[in-house]
């Protein structure tokens, strides 16, 4: 072979070496990106957040009513309705209230979650409703279920989230939490008070307020009002029933408070951390509406190999995962 022969043959194989390894660096290329590819639309379907929507804005499917002295989802007086995408708490049936306490349930239990919702009151409080019902409503949580509760028990055991609306005069703070048959933790110390104030703002007539609760589930719970954390507990628990502020207990029969009258049960389980509970809303004598009824999970598959994995996620169940 002569020299030309010889270098045609050379820069033939540097050409067709040089395509292949070009053709190689092409396919590898497309290789990394659509890893790449995969991998980000994986995580940020992780970040995705998953919003239960609890109201669906057209009827009360989902959700149990339980008022005291009426049976199991005997909505006396259409107390509970949907009007314009509200759940709203109407006494225009009644001609005076005769401690007809309500609420309202979501059909399933919640351990770790994020809770929003909008609440306002509007008008007037109903005859005969006690003057500290005036504008005072709440949203329940960690609470027993609607098909537990006694005929004619007037509030469950239960951590309440209490809203309130402001009188004109003074301040008067919401997102505080009261206990029926419960308590918390503050700082280090059990707080028996019944009720512990927030430091929320006063919202004085029919304005719209948004609500926040996460809710870590015997660990913490903590209210957020119009983007302002208001008041943060730990330990909910158990009690022997209403207790004063001293650790007294205010009489044995939790009957009498009208929380309960299966007491001996009730009163084996005090100092016992509530883990997980349903979520009520209240009705208490005064008009109140509710709406963006929304909650975020916090409880879920970990793994971040599954399907369902979620960075968000605080409390890790691996029977939820998905593979």
């Amino acid at each position: 072979m002569n020299h030309h022969s010889k270098l045609s043959s050379i820069n033939h194989f540097s050409t067709s070496t040089t395509f292949l390894i070009f053709c190689f660096l092409i396919v590898f290329t497309a290789c990394q990106t659509q890893d790449k590819t995969t991998e980000a639309e994986s995580n940020k379907a992780a970040e995705a957040e998953d919003w239960i929507t609890l109201f669906n804005g057209k009827d009360l499917s989902g959700w149990d009513i339980k008022l005291s002295g009426y049976d199991l989802n005997d909505n006396y007086n259409e107390t509970f309705v949907v009007e314009d995408s509200m759940i709203r708490v109407k006494y225009d049936n009644y001609d005076e209230f005769n401690d007809a306490f309500g609420h309202m349930y979501y059909k399933d239990p919640f351990s770790y979650y994020k809770l929003v919702f909008d609440y306002r009151f509007v008008g007037d409080q109903l005859k005969g409703g006690a003057t500290w019902n005036v504008r005072n409503s709440g949203v329940m949580l960690h609470s027993q279920s609607a098909e537990s509760n006694e005929f004619d028990q007037d509030f469950p055991v239960s951590i309440e989230l209490q809203l309130l609306g402001g009188l004109n005069e003074g301040e008067r703070y919401t997102g505080n939490v009261c206990t029926p048959g419960t308590a918390v933790v503050m700082g280090d110390t059990v707080n028996y008070n019944h009720c512990i104030n927030s430091t929320s703002k006063t919202y004085n007539g029919d304005q719209w307020v948004h609500v926040e609760a996460i809710v870590l589930g015997g660990e913490s719970m903590s209210f957020i009002i119009e983007g302002d954390t208001v008041l943060s507990f730990d330990q909910p628990q158990i009690t022997k029933g209403f207790i004063d502020a001293d650790g007294e207990s205010v009489g044995e029969d939790w009957g009498s408070f009208g929380v309960t009258r299966d007491e001996a049960d009730w009163v084996s389980k005090g100092g016992e951390v509530i883990t997980e509970g349903y979520i009520a809303l209240q009705a208490e004598s005064h008009p109140i509406d509710f709406k963006n009824i929304k909650l975020l999970n916090l409880c879920g598959c970990k793994d971040e190999k599954a399907k369902n994995y979620k960075s968000y996620y605080l409390k890790d169940a691996p029977e939820l995962c998905e593979y």
